[in-house]
């Protein structure tokens, strides 16, 4: 990094929101030596800023990001979030449902928790003992939720699909980061095709996007194969519905899709469709991957702007 000083005018030093990655204490310390700027960017802003650098794009733009988890302006954790992005700055117009996660982050390793979330919410929080009984400490997660005790609540998408794989019995415990979502689009594509359940969410007054209903559906649901198709094609229904509204809204045409959930191949093609026949033009990653790879191009787009516009 010295040498590059040497040869490269810094002007500015752009990090991630989120005060405890070991990235930002980097780049806060670097900026500090060098008498240099810094610019903290937030997480989902950087996932759509990096598709709007990959098609050169400063106008505005409606960003659907989704993936499991980034710390948002509020401090509390994002990742379904429906941004408004024009060049260096955002809005956030709406999120996904928050679901609190018991045991905060180990929530994300064990999607059993998640559908104990779920249960909770849709008011079935007795069931959760009984359910997973099969999971150590279910019967204090019941009590977790019940008190609000270490469940902080997410909008993210990522725990969406978790609570989606517990509830269908599907990768209770994870091995590895993404299994139950990767399991559930494998149990999707062996089903094959299902229609979207018409009233499987709810768009609130305040802009958030509500599950509730699909995940009712799916707590029942005795056949993952089917389930999982029915997550897939309700989720697409339903997130192209809160887009399209916002998009006629904000007199907005353009779209981008940004975050790890865009790794699925069936949310990515179904909802590209969905939103095209709706006349929108959708902008997706082409050079780079959807996910925190490209946080960093997004964060140096961002970056850039705000050199240019300030």
């Amino acid at each position: 990094m010295a040498q590059l000083c040497e040869h490269v005018s810094i002007e500015l030093v752009v990090h991630d929101l989120h005060p405890d990655f070991y990235s930002t204490q980097f780049a806060l310390d670097f900026a500090a030596q060098h008498s240099l700027p810094t610019l903290a960017v937030q997480h989902h802003h950087a996932h759509i800023a990096a598709i709007c650098a990959e098609h050169h794009i400063t106008e505005p733009v409606l960003g659907l990001a989704l993936d499991g988890v980034g710390l948002g302006t509020d401090n509390t954790p994002w990742g379904g979030e429906l941004l408004r992005v024009a060049a260096a700055d955002f809005q956030r117009l709406g999120h996904l449902a928050l679901l609190p996660m018991p045991g905060g982050d180990r929530a994300a390793q064990e999607p059993w928790r998640m559908a104990a979330a779920a249960l909770f919410i849709l008011g079935l929080g007795d069931e959760i003992a009984t359910r997973f009984c099969k999971q150590a400490g279910a019967a204090t997660i019941a009590t977790m939720l019940q008190r609000g005790l270490s469940c902080p609540a997410t909008s993210s998408m990522g725990r969406l699909f978790d609570a989606a794989a517990g509830l269908l019995g599907v990768s209770e415990v994870q091995t590895f980061e993404a299994q139950a979502a990767i399991a559930l689009q494998r149990l999707a594509h062996q089903h094959g095709q299902v229609a979207p359940m018409q009233a499987g969410w709810h768009i609130l007054d305040n802009g958030v996007l509500d599950f509730a209903p699909l995940l009712s559906i799916l707590a029942d649901c005795r056949e993952a194969a089917y389930g999982a198709a029915l997550f897939h094609v309700t989720v697409s229904a339903g997130l192209a519905d809160w887009v399209v509204r916002a998009a006629s809204a904000k007199n907005i045409s353009r779209v981008a899709l940004g975050g790890g959930c865009f790794h699925n191949e069936i949310l990515l093609s179904v909802l590209s469709e969905h939103l095209k026949k709706s006349g929108l033009q959708v902008l997706t990653a082409q050079l780079m991957q959807p996910n925190d790879s490209a946080i960093s191009l997004g964060q140096a787009w961002i970056g850039i702007q705000s050199i240019k516009y300030r």
